[in-house]
């Protein structure tokens, strides 16, 4: 592989110029090391053309030209620093041995400018351009090497304050005071549910409804928002004669027109808002309501699940509701800085839900605005963790990047409408804690981690190209180190995920181990439908809700 080259450069008039004793430098095993390597390796070279002079008596004309060795030192390809304190040492070890260091220009009978010329000044702006590619280069390495160490390092803080603050919540003495209501407590609710497109497990939603154990007076209001399907007449045929169902159709605006559409006709002092897809425990709404009991809490989260695990895609989708979701409004609830009371399962306060203007249709996430805006009204916002209800999360790869490129745009969206508040005191903890959660750890890192996965990948093909040129040794010690590096990634998670599946009762701890093939395939649509939700933002383009197939694969878990 060497000689092509070599001969191609001779014919353009190089000379090349070869190497008798290696010193190792490059492995960086100390200043003593190199120079123990260089004397070491002069020694053998010496002691070859020895023997070839006594098994000859004489000496060929190659020989005579070759009694003395040229040493291989580096001056680049990293930190050099023990190759430059190995220097002096070595020159004084080479002299104390009798050798002379000489210039190459002068074994090759060459003056130095002969040697060395000076370059044309032709070649100036081809020079200047070189150096400003490399430099380019070189700082993008530097300033990559530093965002993923600070990435580190701030994804590891964060991940150990989320996890102490929601075994605090679940746990400790500083569980929230509104986590229970007095009997007394038992407010009218209005039950909201809109619906498009949800023939199929409609009725399977209003059951459960009316199933529940709640003492107070409530009533359930379906709203079909101008679904092509029949949503409402299926509805109607089960339930239209119930005298707490209320079955209402409106034409298509979306799903904060349907759920202001019910909003405007509930007569509960207490709204919850479900998504037509959800079932939900019998005790969900007596435990959703609860934490309103305080009168500074406007908004209550309930803690959903995903309901159909029914494959790898749905599997995951569950430790991730579990992870990235319910634990950090565990946590979040303690700061009360929860920034989304999801549509799934959640309460409102009526008379605040219409204060502020009810449901908002100017992004796609209109649960998180509405918390958003409840919760810079001075409210607090409530999560009641055992207030359980299960979704109908997509069993696709392309259902849930179509799903969750809507909640990220929705995000982007809301966080960009409500900027004012981001690190305004007035705000408190939202806009000192929440807010820059939500920049930095959903939007922000989520944008770059593709990056990351790439110089993962990178990292290996360089192994490999490091190995055919240094050799097995050196390839696996960097192997190692790589491997170990992510490693440390696949843990941190697998560690948090197993913490938040104890946190919740009954739930199937063997779906943590998913973790570990997790960051191989799901982790990169995140990043993907993140990736593409800045790209629309960008372009300015007008991103719509979108349908998602319903399956009706739902059903009552066998959990408490």
């Amino acid at each position: 592989d060497e000689l092509v080259p070599a001969g191609i450069a001779s014919d353009l008039g190089y000379m090349t110029i070869g190497l008798h004793v290696d010193s190792d430098d490059w492995r960086k095993p100390g200043a003593d090391q190199i120079v123990r390597n260089v004397i070491d390796g002069r020694r053998r070279a010496l002691a070859c053309l020895d023997s070839l002079h006594l098994k000859r008596n004489e000496e060929t004309p190659l020989e005579k030209g070759c009694s003395g060795s040229i040493v291989l030192l580096h001056d680049g390809g990293g930190d050099r620093a023990q190759t430059v304190a190995a220097l002096g040492p070595l020159i004084d070890s080479l002299r104390a041995n009798g050798d002379t260091l000489i210039l190459l220009s002068g074994l090759a009978g060459l003056t130095h400018a002969e040697a060395m010329p000076e370059l044309p000044s032709s070649s100036r702006n081809a020079r200047y351009a070189g150096l400003a590619a490399f430099g380019t280069l070189g700082f993008m390495e530097w300033a990559l090497n530093w965002m993923f160490l600070l990435a580190i390092v701030l994804g590891v803080g964060r991940l150990a304050v989320i996890v102490l603050l929601a075994l605090a919540q679940r746990f400790g003495r500083f569980r929230a005071t509104h986590a229970t209501a007095p009997d007394s407590w038992q407010p009218s609710v209005t039950l909201v549910v809109p619906a498009y497109n949800e023939e199929r497990v409609i009725n399977k939603t209003i059951a459960s409804l009316l199933a529940q154990d709640y003492l107070g007076t409530f009533d359930i209001i379906v709203v079909d928002d101008g679904s092509p399907d029949d949503t409402s007449g299926v509805a109607n045929s089960a339930y239209g004669t119930h005298p707490r169902v209320s079955i209402l159709r409106k034409s298509n605006g979306g799903k904060a027109s349907a759920l202001n559409y019910g909003v405007a006709r509930a007569q509960g002092d207490i709204m919850v808002g479900l998504d037509a897809d959800t079932v939900v425990l019998p005790d969900a709404v007596r435990r959703l309501v609860a934490p309103l009991a305080d009168p500074r809490v406007g908004a209550v989260s309930g803690n959903a699940k995903v309901g159909n695990r029914t494959n790898l895609v749905t599997r995951w989708q569950a430790v991730e509701y579990i992870t990235s979701q319910n634990l950090d409004r565990r946590a979040f609830s303690l700061l009360n800085c929860i920034t989304v009371v999801p549509g799934a399962i959640g309460a409102w306060r009526s008379a605040v839900v219409r204060d502020v203007g009810g449901f908002s249709d100017d992004t796609l996430a209109e649960d998180q605005d509405l918390t958003l805006a409840i919760r810079r009204r001075g409210y607090k916002i409530a999560f009641a963790d055992d207030a359980i209800a299960l979704t109908e999360a997509p069993d696709t790869f392309g259902a849930l990047a179509k799903q969750r490129f809507r909640w990220s745009f929705g995000t982007l969206q809301c966080m960009w409408k409500h900027r004012d508040a981001l690190l305004r005191p007035k705000y408190g903890t939202l806009g000192f804690i929440a807010m820059p959660n939500v920049w930095i750890f959903q939007l922000l890192f989520a944008a770059v981690s593709p990056l990351a996965d790439l110089l993962f990948a990178w990292s290996l093909v360089s192994v490999w190209l490091v190995r055919q040129e240094h050799g097995s040794t050196y390839a696996l010690t960097n192997l190692e180190q790589v491997l170990s590096l992510y490693a440390v990634f696949v843990l941190v998670d697998w560690g948090a995920a197993v913490i938040a599946t104890l946190l919740e009762p009954g739930e199937d701890r063997r779906l943590t181990w998913l973790i570990f093939i997790q960051r191989f395939a799901y982790r990169q649509i995140m990043y993907w439908v993140v990736v593409r939700s800045f790209a629309a933002a960008i372009r300015g383009n007008v991103v719509g809700w979108g349908t998602l197939e319903r399956k009706g694969t739902v059903s009552l878990p066998t959990y408490p």
